[in-house]
């Protein structure tokens, strides 16, 4: 159903008008105009006055042209056009140096083209062309929003119009805030993943509308890249408050502006925060061996001598380096992994001046440090006799020697869909030093959902949820399979395998439905810690990242968990250098990557544990 139409709450005061101005000396090639902006923007998603050049009257409501290139206009108090189905505010294409300047609360008359921008099917009615006259001042209502639209599409009567939330938001993601200045919150409770919850079809659908008709962006009124402050939040973020996704807020009042699928909220006032989400203590898991899966984010270190920066994927300089290395420590000290299986790691060899012996001898460096013993770094790496593919990154194995031992030589896939797109998988087989069955891991980083202008046929986002390459990530699942079948540890294992990484494939999608097909067991539900995720993408969370056990392994799984460490937090905490003040990094865990690590237990005893 619709919401009903609210009593709007004039905010502006109303002011005597000026004597309308003559009109242009072209107004007799101008078409009868509508008499209220409601009737130019019509109740469907575009004008019916699409491509005419007519002329209007309203308030400007405010002026975005130094950020946006215009400025939203709307019916003055008592001018509207009385019907809930349509907008009564309009954007009007006005750039910065336009003259005459305009100011919220002028009264306007706009001679302009009716335009929608945007794509097909998710345009913005907009003037452009405009030429405007400044007749005097006068006073605009806001909409109170007090709860999310019945539906996505009824933000369309909105559209363009002056609102003021009076419903507190839930921030949902931060991942744009530093760059963009927007956060993407949420009516409730946070936004989830479609494909992270239910496979393609009827309740995915259903479950999508649900989830966007609860969605806004809240955008600072600007289209340029890391403002140099953020003028909305009361202060800026720190360890202390770092508005994390999950925390809340209230008085949210800006324009509504429609931006492709999504709704943007330009903010006009001051955010105040509600509440700030807590960072968490790393996860309480039971005594075992542990396994760790863990996306570095592009872990590149230049020439291995503190030169060849910026790198081609990760550091800018070598001090950005020094920084993002610290805070990956941090994390793998924190994890305390027997094994690690390690994602995007530059593919430059295991020299002693390669991303991965700088990365393991920092983490060794660090416990002996911690430790008071030289000796106490114990990691080792895997190291595989030729290159895993050409691709700039590769995944990595690493473990600690006093727990457990490599059983045979690492094994690993170049043929079929790793041989472009889906990064080789490796496979080592592992001994615990303190009892126990062998077991392998395979760590695998399969094609992403970026770069879909590039996808072909099958690949070719089907509009089913799992977005396009999702045909090469299914052949990445089902060859992966396969080459377990021909047994690659050469019986060592006796079929005890967790695949585990960055699959780049939620929990419902069909590659991770595939091998829970083949009898593979999500560690997390065999934990009973299901509904974790450890990506956040615009706002929505869900899991790319897994460790499935094979059916002879299931039954080990003692544990396992996400440490919620990265997912939630803002750009403004990571390890690169940008032009703000005060700098917010810091050496710890929080904002090390973009995934969060996954940490699994198995019944096995560990080797001094430590």
């Amino acid at each position: 159903m619709n919401l009903p139409r609210l009593s709007p709450l004039v905010l502006l005061l109303a002011l005597p008008l000026l004597p309308a101005c003559s009109p242009p000396p072209d107004s007799a090639q101008v078409p009868t105009s509508p008499r209220h902006i409601g009737e130019l923007q019509g109740s469907g998603e575009r004008s019916p006055f699409e491509g005419q050049r007519l002329r209007i009257q309203g308030v400007v409501t405010g002026n975005f042209s130094g950020g946006l290139g215009g400025f939203f206009l709307q019916d003055a108090v008592g001018e509207d056009d009385g019907d809930p189905a349509t907008s009564d505010g309009i954007f009007v294409q006005w750039p910065r140096e336009s003259e005459p300047r305009v100011r919220r609360g002028d009264r306007v008359r706009v001679n302009a083209v009716v335009s929608e921008l945007g794509a097909e099917g998710a345009t913005m009615t907009t003037l452009t062309g405009a030429r405007v006259e400044v007749l005097g001042r006068g006073a605009a209502a806001a909409v109170v929003i007090r709860e999310a639209p019945a539906r996505a599409q009824d933000h369309e009567r909105h559209e363009g119009m002056w609102l003021r939330v009076e419903a507190p938001l839930t921030v949902s993601g931060n991942d744009g805030l530093l760059r963009f200045g927007e956060l993407t919150v949420s009516f409730g409770e946070r936004l989830r993943q479609v494909s992270d919850v239910f496979p393609p079809g009827a309740e995915a659908r259903a479950f999508g509308q649900e989830q966007d008709r609860r969605s806004l962006i809240l955008d600072d009124g600007r289209r340029g890249e890391y403002p140099e402050r953020l003028w909305f939040l009361p202060a800026p973020l720190t360890s202390a408050a770092p508005l994390r996704a999950g925390s809340t807020l209230e008085g949210a009042e800006g324009l509504l502006e429609q931006r492709g699928d999504r709704w943007a909220l330009q903010l006009r006032r001051d955010l105040v925060i509600a509440s700030q989400a807590p960072r968490p203590p790393q996860p309480a898991l039971q005594d075992g061996l542990r396994v760790a899966s863990f996306n570095l984010e592009n872990f590149f270190n230049g020439n291995g001598r503190g030169a060849g920066f910026p790198t081609p994927r990760g550091a800018a300089s070598a001090e950005d380096l020094k920084r993002q290395r610290a805070k990956l420590v941090q994390v793998l000290l924190g994890a305390r992994a027997d094994v690690a299986g390690l994602v995007e790691v530059e593919n430059d060899g295991y020299g002693a001046r390669s991303a991965l012996a700088e990365l393991v001898d920092a983490l060794n460096a660090a416990i002996a440090e911690a430790e008071g013993e030289p000796t106490a770094g114990d990691y080792r790496f895997v190291s595989t006799p030729e290159a895993l593919g050409d691709d700039q990154i590769r995944v990595a194995l690493i473990y600690r020697a006093r727990a457990v031992e490599p059983v045979g030589a690492p094994a690993a896939l170049y043929s079929g869909a790793f041989e472009h797109g889906s990064r080789v998988p490796l496979l080592q087989t592992f001994k615990p030093l303190a009892g126990g069955a062998p077991f392998s891991v395979v760590v695998n980083h399969w094609k992403s959902k970026g770069g879909c202008e590039n996808a072909q046929g099958g690949d070719r986002d089907q509009g089913d949820g799992q977005s396009c390459w999702n045909a090469a990530r299914v052949a990445a699942a089902r060859e992966l399979l396969e080459w377990l079948d021909t047994d690659p540890s050469a019986g060592a294992d006796g079929g005890r395998r967790l695949i585990l990484g960055d699959l780049n494939a939620y929990s419902q999608e069909d590659p991770v439905r595939l091998l829970r097909n083949a009898g593979y067991r999500d560690a997390l539900e065999l934990a009973g810690r299901s509904g974790q995720f450890s990506y956040n993408f615009r706002g929505y969370v869900g899991s790319l990242d897994h460790a499935l056990a094979s059916p002879a392994l299931a039954s080990d799984v003692r544990d396992a968990a996400i440490w919620a460490i990265n997912a939630d937090e803002s750009e403004a905490f990571k390890y690169r250098s940008h032009a703000r003040e005060p700098d917010a990094y810091s050496a710890e865990p929080w904002a090390s990557s973009d995934h969060d690590p996954l940490i699994l237990v198995l019944r096995q005893p560990r080797a001094d544990a430590g």
